[in-house]
């Protein structure tokens, strides 16, 4: 129930804000693709450094160890987004394929209980210069076999990854989440 909440709290800041835009842009049998589209006060090589130093902004409550600080993310090809767990396990939540420092950021994997299923996405940060300040656009494209197929994950992923950029964009512009 409180995730609901807090999914439901994130949708009415998205749709009030105007800043952001984001949509679930096609769900098929055997995948679906988000997007989120939001303009960020500060340049793009400040908007890239906030968003691979994501223990600082991604949300505990969507990490396997409860604590956001566990996370990281080797900007390099073959680069891990990688948590740390308390009794020494790990996750690799997912790799990196392609880096451009203030440009772009590509990772392949399934996030959080997309693990679990026989799928694979590909998650891109996109920056651009925009109005002295960074437009940023995130895609996530999965697909693979789940055996009910996507229709019932589209609309979950989609949210938890707008309070995943709405974190983001306050820390990029504030320092803090």
């Amino acid at each position: 129930m409180r995730i609901q909440l807090v999914l439901a709290a994130v949708a009415a800041v998205v749709a009030s804000s105007g800043a952001a835009r984001a949509e679930v842009v096609d769900v098929q049998p055997n995948g679906f693709e988000v997007r989120h589209a939001l303009h960020l006060a500060v340049p793009p090589d400040k908007a890239y450094a906030a968003l691979v130093d994501i223990g600082r902004w991604w949300s505990p409550d969507h990490t396997f160890s409860g604590d956001s600080a566990n996370l990281s993310i080797e900007p390099k090809a073959g680069g891990c987004f990688c948590e740390a767990l308390k009794d020494g396990g790990s996750v690799a939540h997912m790799r990196v394929v392609f880096v451009a420092p203030g440009k772009m950021l590509r990772l392949e994997g399934a996030l959080g209980p997309l693990q679990t299923l026989g799928v694979t996405g590909h998650l891109a940060f996109a920056l651009k210069p925009q109005d002295g300040g960074a437009d940023l656009v995130l895609t996530y494209d999965v697909g693979g076999y789940a055996k009910d197929g996507f229709a019932g994950w589209a609309t979950p992923v989609d949210h938890v990854l707008g309070l995943q950029m709405a974190r983001l964009k306050a820390y990029a512009e504030t320092g803090k989440p």
